[in-house]
């Protein structure tokens, strides 16, 4: 919570705002902290709705503790969104259903493409894409979808769903690249900083910080983000099934 606070305090400074992206495990004791370190939204990861399912896909997960976090950041008045996987049989046709949930507890909703990332023992990635364009079309046998303008610093395309009443957010990165107005790098907890989610580039920023001080560590940031590369490599395929970088997507968070 120490580095949450300090950043926190440059909300409205050096940063418009702050947010994070949660498994949800710790909301419960936690929410109530992040609201006062100056944080007012949240993405949360949920794949399913099922209890059994959601244990599967996270090997350890209590759906009814994320719950429960989930009731204590609304009551401290964070504004909340989920972050939902598509992922063929496994959820693809369950995501109406986590979708309708949303909106009875007015939270938006993003889906996310499967991306190849990080090895997953005997399964592959390919056994476990799902084409939002595929998801989009299923979803319109019940949903009434209209394309909204908007759009955030972030990838995502968004609609607004009529039948719900809430925000429904697309991530393609395989279906629709979105490379060409991605401007974010991810900074690790050990102080790696990648210009690229499927890219290995990296700059040790921990290093810097420690042999040279922090007068060398803007720099470094600089060159860093000028080596920022154009695009990632995803593919997924029967020929290439598995995945485009190694290590996986909760090293650097999304």
């Amino acid at each position: 919570m120490q580095v949450i606070n300090n950043l926190g305090k440059e909300v409205g400074t050096l940063l418009d705002e702050l947010t994070i992206t949660t498994n949800g495990s710790q909301l419960e004791s936690k929410a109530e902290e992040l609201y006062k370190a100056g944080i007012r939204r949240i993405n949360v990861s949920l794949d399913h709705l099922e209890p059994i399912k959601f244990k599967e896909i996270t090997r350890w997960g209590d759906l009814e503790k994320v719950k429960r976090g989930l009731k204590k950041a609304r009551e401290v008045g964070l504004k909340i969104k989920i972050n939902t996987v598509a992922i063929s049989n496994f959820n693809e046709y369950h995501l109406s259903e986590i979708l309708k949930w949303c909106g009875k507890e007015n939270f938006d909703m993003t889906l996310i493409e499967v991306m190849p990332m990080g090895d997953i023992g005997g399964d592959t990635r390919y056994g476990q894409y799902l084409p939002l364009s595929q998801v989009r079309t299923e979803l319109e046998k019940e949903f009434t979808l209209k394309d909204l303008p908007e759009r955030t610093s972030g990838p995502a395309r968004y609609v607004s769903v009529k039948e719900t009443r809430n925000k429904l957010g697309f991530i393609t990165p395989l279906t629709h690249n979105f490379c060409e107005s991605c401007n974010r790098v991810r900074l690790t907890c050990t102080g790696v900083l990648y210009m690229c989610l499927g890219q290995d580039d990296n700059a040790d920023l921990k290093t810097v910080l420690r042999e040279e001080g922090s007068a060398a560590l803007e720099e470094a940031i600089r060159m860093a983000i000028g080596r920022k590369p154009k695009g990632h490599d995803f593919e997924i395929s029967r020929q290439s099934p598995n995945v485009s970088v190694n290590r996986h997507m909760s090293l650097t968070g999304g």
